[in-house]
Protein backbone atom coordinates (compact mmCIF):
# COMPACT_ATOMS: atom_id res chain seq x y z
CA UNK A 1 0.00 0.00 0.00
CA UNK A 2 1.18 3.50 -0.83
CA UNK A 3 -0.16 7.03 -0.52
CA UNK A 4 -0.24 9.53 -3.40
CA UNK A 5 -0.80 13.26 -3.22
CA UNK A 6 -2.10 14.24 -6.65
CA UNK A 7 -2.69 17.70 -8.10
CA UNK A 8 -5.41 17.64 -10.72
CA UNK A 9 -5.45 17.08 -13.65
CA UNK A 10 -3.50 13.81 -13.77
CA UNK A 11 -2.07 11.68 -16.56
CA UNK A 12 -2.88 8.10 -17.47
CA UNK A 13 0.61 7.15 -16.29
CA UNK A 14 -0.08 8.55 -12.83
CA UNK A 15 -3.38 6.68 -12.59
CA UNK A 16 -1.92 3.36 -13.68
CA UNK A 17 0.55 3.48 -10.80
CA UNK A 18 -2.33 3.14 -8.35
CA UNK A 19 -3.37 -0.21 -6.91
CA UNK A 20 -6.32 -1.30 -4.81
CA UNK A 21 -5.81 -0.35 -1.13
CA UNK A 22 -3.52 2.56 -1.97
CA UNK A 23 -4.75 5.94 -0.72
CA UNK A 24 -4.96 9.24 -2.56
CA UNK A 25 -5.34 12.87 -1.57
CA UNK A 26 -6.52 15.21 -4.31
CA UNK A 27 -5.54 18.84 -4.76
CA UNK A 28 -6.79 21.85 -6.76
CA UNK A 29 -9.92 20.79 -8.67
CA UNK A 30 -12.84 18.39 -8.33
CA UNK A 31 -16.05 18.31 -10.37
CA UNK A 32 -19.42 17.45 -8.83
CA UNK A 33 -21.78 15.37 -10.99
CA UNK A 34 -24.90 13.27 -10.49
CA UNK A 35 -27.67 11.34 -12.28
CA UNK A 36 -29.48 14.20 -14.00
CA UNK A 37 -26.22 15.82 -15.08
CA UNK A 38 -25.13 12.70 -16.89
CA UNK A 39 -28.56 11.91 -18.31
CA UNK A 40 -28.53 15.32 -19.97
CA UNK A 41 -24.91 14.98 -21.13
CA UNK A 42 -25.17 11.49 -22.58
CA UNK A 43 -28.85 10.82 -23.27
CA UNK A 44 -29.95 14.29 -24.33
CA UNK A 45 -26.83 15.48 -26.09
CA UNK A 46 -25.96 18.47 -23.95
CA UNK A 47 -22.34 19.61 -23.72
CA UNK A 48 -20.39 21.22 -20.93
CA UNK A 49 -17.98 24.10 -21.37
CA UNK A 50 -15.70 22.55 -18.73
CA UNK A 51 -12.53 20.70 -19.69
CA UNK A 52 -12.74 17.41 -17.78
CA UNK A 53 -9.65 15.84 -19.34
CA UNK A 54 -7.51 14.22 -16.65
CA UNK A 55 -9.93 15.30 -13.93
CA UNK A 56 -11.83 13.68 -11.07
CA UNK A 57 -15.60 13.75 -10.66
CA UNK A 58 -17.49 13.12 -7.44
CA UNK A 59 -21.02 11.75 -7.29
CA UNK A 60 -22.85 14.52 -5.45
CA UNK A 61 -25.76 16.94 -5.50
CA UNK A 62 -24.52 19.49 -2.99
CA UNK A 63 -26.51 21.47 -0.48
CA UNK A 64 -25.67 25.08 -1.35
CA UNK A 65 -26.93 28.55 -0.44
CA UNK A 66 -27.39 31.46 -2.85
CA UNK A 67 -25.37 34.50 -1.82
CA UNK A 68 -24.20 37.74 -3.41
CA UNK A 69 -21.41 37.18 -5.93
CA UNK A 70 -18.02 38.17 -4.58
CA UNK A 71 -14.37 37.14 -4.71
CA UNK A 72 -15.15 34.45 -2.16
CA UNK A 73 -18.32 33.33 -3.94
CA UNK A 74 -17.77 33.95 -7.66
CA UNK A 75 -20.74 31.81 -8.70
CA UNK A 76 -23.14 33.23 -6.15
CA UNK A 77 -23.18 29.90 -4.32
CA UNK A 78 -21.83 29.06 -0.88
CA UNK A 79 -21.22 25.45 0.02
CA UNK A 80 -23.30 24.26 2.98
CA UNK A 81 -22.88 20.49 2.89
CA UNK A 82 -21.28 18.57 0.04
CA UNK A 83 -21.65 14.86 0.57
CA UNK A 84 -21.24 11.83 -1.65
CA UNK A 85 -24.09 9.81 -3.09
CA UNK A 86 -24.20 6.11 -4.00
CA UNK A 87 -22.42 5.41 -7.28
CA UNK A 88 -24.08 2.21 -8.47
CA UNK A 89 -27.02 3.80 -10.28
CA UNK A 90 -24.56 5.84 -12.39
CA UNK A 91 -22.70 2.74 -13.56
CA UNK A 92 -23.55 3.18 -17.24
CA UNK A 93 -21.92 6.60 -17.43
CA UNK A 94 -18.38 5.58 -16.42
CA UNK A 95 -17.14 4.64 -19.88
CA UNK A 96 -18.60 7.65 -21.72
CA UNK A 97 -17.23 10.00 -19.06
CA UNK A 98 -13.79 8.57 -19.68
CA UNK A 99 -13.98 8.03 -23.43
CA UNK A 100 -15.69 11.30 -24.39
CA UNK A 101 -14.41 13.67 -21.71
CA UNK A 102 -11.14 12.13 -20.50
CA UNK A 103 -12.19 11.76 -16.85
CA UNK A 104 -9.63 9.72 -14.85
CA UNK A 105 -11.11 9.37 -11.35
CA UNK A 106 -14.60 8.75 -10.08
CA UNK A 107 -15.10 9.50 -6.39
CA UNK A 108 -18.11 7.96 -4.69
CA UNK A 109 -19.43 5.45 -2.21
CA UNK A 110 -20.63 1.88 -2.58
CA UNK A 111 -18.58 0.96 -5.63
CA UNK A 112 -19.30 0.29 -9.29
CA UNK A 113 -19.74 -2.83 -11.42
CA UNK A 114 -17.86 -4.82 -14.01
CA UNK A 115 -18.56 -2.40 -16.85
CA UNK A 116 -16.79 0.36 -14.95
CA UNK A 117 -13.98 -2.00 -14.01
CA UNK A 118 -13.48 -2.76 -17.71
CA UNK A 119 -13.48 0.96 -18.54
CA UNK A 120 -10.86 1.68 -15.87
CA UNK A 121 -8.68 -1.09 -17.32
CA UNK A 122 -9.14 -0.11 -20.96
CA UNK A 123 -8.88 3.66 -20.59
CA UNK A 124 -6.80 4.18 -17.45
CA UNK A 125 -9.00 5.22 -14.55
CA UNK A 126 -9.78 4.41 -10.94
CA UNK A 127 -12.60 4.55 -8.42
CA UNK A 128 -11.78 6.38 -5.19
CA UNK A 129 -14.06 5.46 -2.31
CA UNK A 130 -15.38 7.65 0.49
CA UNK A 131 -16.99 6.23 3.61
CA UNK A 132 -20.67 7.11 3.78
CA UNK A 133 -21.80 9.65 6.35
CA UNK A 134 -18.75 11.91 6.13
CA UNK A 135 -20.35 14.86 4.33
CA UNK A 136 -19.47 17.37 7.05
CA UNK A 137 -15.82 16.39 6.82
CA UNK A 138 -15.80 16.39 3.01
CA UNK A 139 -17.20 19.91 2.98
CA UNK A 140 -14.17 21.16 4.90
CA UNK A 141 -11.96 19.91 2.05
CA UNK A 142 -13.75 22.20 -0.44
CA UNK A 143 -12.47 25.76 -0.37
CA UNK A 144 -14.80 27.29 -2.92
CA UNK A 145 -17.39 26.65 -5.63
CA UNK A 146 -15.35 28.12 -8.47
CA UNK A 147 -17.83 27.66 -11.31
CA UNK A 148 -21.03 25.89 -12.28
CA UNK A 149 -22.45 24.66 -15.61
CA UNK A 150 -25.81 23.13 -16.64
CA UNK A 151 -27.23 25.03 -13.69
CA UNK A 152 -30.85 24.64 -14.76
CA UNK A 153 -30.44 21.13 -13.26
CA UNK A 154 -29.61 22.51 -9.81
CA UNK A 155 -28.66 20.91 -7.47
CA UNK A 156 -27.59 18.29 -10.02
CA UNK A 157 -25.62 20.91 -11.92
CA UNK A 158 -22.04 20.32 -12.99
CA UNK A 159 -20.02 21.90 -10.20
CA UNK A 160 -16.38 22.95 -10.25
CA UNK A 161 -14.92 22.88 -6.75
CA UNK A 162 -11.57 24.25 -5.61
CA UNK A 163 -10.24 21.69 -3.16
CA UNK A 164 -7.39 21.32 -0.74
CA UNK A 165 -6.24 18.05 0.84
CA UNK A 166 -9.33 16.18 -0.34
CA UNK A 167 -8.79 12.82 1.29
CA UNK A 168 -7.29 10.44 1.98
CA UNK A 169 -9.49 8.43 -0.38
CA UNK A 170 -9.19 4.68 -0.82
CA UNK A 171 -8.38 3.21 -4.24
CA UNK A 172 -11.22 0.69 -4.38
CA UNK A 173 -11.05 -0.12 -8.12
CA UNK A 174 -7.87 0.26 -10.16
CA UNK A 175 -6.81 0.08 -13.81
CA UNK A 176 -5.36 -3.43 -13.47
CA UNK A 177 -8.60 -5.30 -12.79
CA UNK A 178 -8.35 -4.94 -9.02
CA UNK A 179 -11.55 -4.34 -7.08
CA UNK A 180 -11.95 -4.13 -3.33
CA UNK A 181 -15.62 -4.99 -3.77
CA UNK A 182 -14.84 -8.20 -5.65
CA UNK A 183 -12.26 -9.15 -3.03
CA UNK A 184 -14.65 -8.52 -0.14
CA UNK A 185 -17.46 -10.46 -1.83
CA UNK A 186 -15.19 -13.47 -2.42
CA UNK A 187 -13.98 -13.36 1.19
CA UNK A 188 -17.55 -13.17 2.53
CA UNK A 189 -18.66 -16.09 0.38
CA UNK A 190 -15.69 -18.19 1.50
CA UNK A 191 -16.36 -17.42 5.17
CA UNK A 192 -20.06 -18.20 4.74
CA UNK A 193 -19.29 -21.54 3.12
CA UNK A 194 -16.91 -22.39 5.97
CA UNK A 195 -19.51 -21.54 8.63
CA UNK A 196 -22.22 -23.54 6.86
CA UNK A 197 -19.89 -26.50 6.50
CA UNK A 198 -19.10 -26.37 10.24
CA UNK A 199 -22.84 -26.56 10.92
CA UNK A 200 -23.25 -29.50 8.59
CA UNK A 201 -25.32 -27.46 6.13
CA UNK A 202 -24.91 -28.41 2.49
CA UNK A 203 -26.25 -26.69 -0.58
Amino acid sequence: MAHYDLTMPVTEEQVRKLRVNDTVTLQRTLFGIRDATQIHMFDRGRKTRFDLNGQAVIHTAPNVRRVEKSADYPTGYQQVCIGTTTSDRMERFTRPLMAQYGVRFIVGKGGLRQGSQDAFRDLGGAYLAIVGGTAALETTWIEQIEDVDLDDLNPESLWKFRIRDFGPLLVAMDSHGGSLYTDVKADVEARRAKVLASLGVTK
